[in-house]
């Protein structure tokens, strides 16, 4: 196991905790043995999309949570009671648990089921302070400050 000095990133930032934690715990999250196969894509400049490989598994079969930036789907096969021979068996329908860590402020909108793809639409709702905003300038600091000099405040005399 690998452990990592995140002390250099602390001198010259502020509040990317979470950052931190992100890398720690993707240090020890599950080991991915690749099922079921997934593709994430950016749909737009704020929409993502999640599309999973689940054939063989009904909507039933499948649970989508999100917990604390953390999405996690869940998929297992209820047995249907027919007992099978398979001569062979090359479509996985092992239970299995998928984990993506969410950035701060995306939202998970909507998913479906169709043609065995399981398709997951995030967005990323950015509050309006953290948008980009013109910030005016004026050319008197006391303006900008917001600060009273002392002279031109009536009847108040410097101290002598």
């Amino acid at each position: 196991m690998r452990n990592f000095d995140y002390t250099p990133l602390f001198r010259s930032t502020v509040g990317f905790d979470r950052l931190v934690q992100l890398l720690d715990a993707s240090a020890g999250l599950d080991s991915d043995n690749g099922y079921p196969p997934y593709n994430i894509e950016r749909t737009d400049d704020t929409k993502y999309r999640i599309v999973m490989a689940v054939a063989g598994f009904s909507d039933a079969d499948l649970n989508i949570d999100v917990k604390e930036n953390t999405l996690s789907v869940r998929g297992e096969k209820k047995p249907d009671g027919v007992e099978r021979q398979y001569l062979h068996r090359g479509i996985g329908q092992r239970a299995f648990e998928r984990r993506f860590q969410l950035a701060d402020h995306v939202e998970v909108v909507s998913a479906g089921l169709k043609d065995g793809m399981l398709s997951i639409d995030l967005v990323r709702n950015l509050p309006e302070r953290m948008k980009p905003r013109q910030v005016p300038i004026s050319s008197s600091p006391d303006v900008a400050n917001d600060v009273k000099r002392i002279d031109a405040i009536p009847n108040l005399k410097p101290a002598a």
